[in-house]
């Protein structure tokens, strides 16, 4: 690959992954045509993007973002692919339900940026599928908030109407 297309590959990636909010690092490798074409179908469905990528330019695409993705590095050798997701927890759905189902056991995570946080190993799997996204959190504590309130309200419509039957109870004796 000359030197221009490889500059441009990296440029290629970098904005790729700028676009997006989180991004997974897996190990697709030993998927036959079949399995990776229903992986690929898959993530379109669930709105994930898959790139496969060399990991030397995803590297350089990392260094050039302006975010410190240096703690990254280590999970970049063997084989790597990319999932891009807007979901924080999309992928790592994505990537469990698959691995049930394959025969290799893979997609395997490598490793993860969520939430403008790193998550390294195959273990953090479970962590990255109970994540909730920042409108998930905002929606919950909305709702705590309004849950006394709709309490408030409930007990004083109740009680209005108690005080109505004593009223009228004690107006007709």
């Amino acid at each position: 690959m000359k030197k221009e297309d490889k500059s441009a590959v990296i440029k290629q990636l970098e904005s790729t992954i700028q676009s997006y909010a989180h991004f997974y690092l897996t190990d697709i490798g030993g998927l036959n045509a079949e399995e990776t074409s229903k992986l690929r179908r898959t993530c379109y469905k669930q709105d994930v993007k898959l790139l496969v990528v060399k990991n030397t330019l995803l590297r350089k695409a990392l260094e050039n973002t302006g975010t410190d993705f240096s703690e990254l590095f280590g999970s970049l050798k063997g084989e790597t692919s990319l999932m891009l997701s807007n979901n924080g927890n999309a992928p790592a759905k994505l990537i469990k339900e698959f691995s049930k189902a394959s025969k290799t056991k893979k997609p395997l995570l490598k490793a993860a940026y969520v939430e403008e946080s790193f998550y390294i190993g195959e273990n953090q799997l479970e962590t990255l599928i109970s994540i909730k996204s920042k409108n998930e959190l905002i929606g919950e504590i909305i709702g705590l908030l309004q849950s006394p309130a709709k309490n408030v309200v409930s007990a004083l419509q109740s009680g209005g109407t108690t005080i109505h039957g004593v009223l009228k109870t004690l107006s007709e004796r």
